[in-house]
């Protein structure tokens, strides 16, 4: 298998390493239908290595292997493109941008230039973290501070909410995401060039320079492809709950029957002082929507009374911000105990609840004045009830990335079978592009 890319996007062919050039630029021409003009196959991107059309050489002559990359690039001269003006003097790719506008950004955001929308109707623990100086207070330092009371120096000057060392002395693996926006906005630019443009595997609609797909694409509505790495930034730091009664009377159910259940959290977002510029979910209540169980599965029902749920917690001033679910399995009764089977070996959340927990996402958007779509990310918590290393009943709080949000929104993942820690990629078809997926694996080496 081989990708080559090219102005018109990426595409895969299949062909055996011991045929002849000549086939694979048939191959090539083939998965490019819309392609009309001559062109040249590379083996490296700065076209140093160019491979000729030959019936004699074979791919294993140029050394290329099975995943290998190479770049399809039109003979100079050979493609001219001119964008076609419409009525109005304006070309048909440009969108006006007339209902963006630019508000005056609050004291804490002073001399940011991450472009805003007004519009925007923020949550309030946002607005309220905006306005915040967010900075981290230190002491002087009686070895290190050489001035006196009134004094400062570069050993007690107040850190930034998004210092790494700061983040590490306290164990926060990620930072909160109104430290991430001040970061943005922290450089010499102000956050100008900072892009908070939400992930899209979708082609864009609206081009007209070639059919539709599957009969043609480019690179102005292919979508990007997406490399999987870890997200700097979360949007909530820690979840609570009220009253403790509320999580037991939760898994009575699992107690009696023994088996899994499925609820909603309710509750609203604090300041959570424990982290700089952070966000605190308290749950105030737990509603059970209707659901078929067993002692491995869950599956929601239809529900009539959901609305209605909503609308009773909005007057007591409350929203839905999260789901919890149960993973347990009993090991001794006598004494209580559950097993252990989400560790580092294993997994921690399962290829299926992150699906679930990205769809959730998706359907609970995160406001944000500083996306060009007026939300980003979102706030929405799945929590695991699941057994610890001690094999006591133990919960665990996590996010999916805006990544896999993504991913799940526009329907390119799904869980594996037979193996739980992993998710498939979906392939393109004729009724749907799917973008390409790529990450990395840390293999463990043995010692020599």
């Amino acid at each position: 298998m081989l990708r080559i890319q090219s102005p018109e996007g990426t595409r895969r062919v299949d062909i055996d390493n011991l045929a002849v050039t000549r086939e694979l630029f048939e191959k090539v021409l083939n998965a490019f239908e819309t392609i009309e003009y001559p062109f040249t196959l590379y083996g490296r991107r700065d076209k140093s290595q160019e491979i000729a059309s030959s019936d004699s050489k074979t791919l294993a002559s140029y050394g290329l292997k099975h995943g290998d990359m190479i770049f399809l690039s039109p003979i100079a001269g050979a493609v001219q493109r001119v964008e076609q003006p419409t009525g109005n003097g304006k070309a048909k790719n440009e969108i006006s941008n007339t209902s963006l506008s630019v508000s005056t950004p609050t004291p804490s955001m002073a001399g940011s230039k991450i472009p805003v929308r007004s519009t925007v109707d923020e949550d309030q623990v946002d607005l309220l973290l905006q306005k915040m100086d967010g900075t981290v207070k230190r002491k002087r330092d009686p070895k290190n501070c050489l001035h006196g009371d009134n004094s400062s120096c570069i050993h007690c000057l107040p850190l930034e909410p998004y210092d790494a060392s700061y983040l590490k002395d306290l164990n926060v693996k990620h930072m909160s995401f109104n430290a991430y926006l001040r970061k943005l906005s922290s450089g010499l630019d102000g956050g100008k060039y900072a892009n908070l443009d939400n992930i899209s595997c979708r082609i864009k609609p609206g081009c007209t320079g070639h059919p539709p797909w599957p009969k043609g694409v480019c690179s102005k509505c292919q979508p990007k492809a997406i490399t999987l790495n870890s997200q700097p930034y979360r949007h909530v730091d820690n979840i609570v709950f009220e009253n403790p009664n509320l999580v037991e009377q939760f898994l009575h159910y699992w107690r009696v029957t023994g088996r899994q259940r499925i609820g909603f959290l309710y509750g609203k977002f604090d300041v959570h002082l424990d982290v700089p510029l952070g966000i605190k979910g308290t749950v105030a209540a737990i509603y059970e929507p209707p659901q078929e169980s067993t002692r491995d599965s869950v599956r929601l029902l239809p529900d009539s009374r959901q609305s209605l749920v909503d609308r009773l917690a909005a007057k007591l001033g409350l929203s839905c911000i999260g789901w919890i679910f149960t993973d347990l399995v009993a090991e001794d009764i006598s004494k209580g105990t559950v097993r252990n089977f989400r560790n580092a070996e294993t997994h921690f959340l399962s290829a299926q609840e992150c699906v679930m927990a990205g769809h959730f996402q998706s359907l609970h958007p995160n406001p944000c004045r500083f996306s060009s779509d007026g939300y980003f990310g979102s706030k929405f918590v799945t929590v695991c009830v699941t057994g610890d290393a001690q094999n006591q009943v133990h919960m665990e709080g996590y996010q999916v990335s805006n990544q896999c949000q993504a991913l799940v929104r526009d329907e390119c993942l799904v869980p594996t079978k037979d193996a739980p820690e992993l998710a498939y990629a979906r392939q393109s078809t004729a009724e749907k592009y799917i973008p390409d997926v790529y990450y990395k694996a840390l293999e463990k080496m043995g010692k020599s």
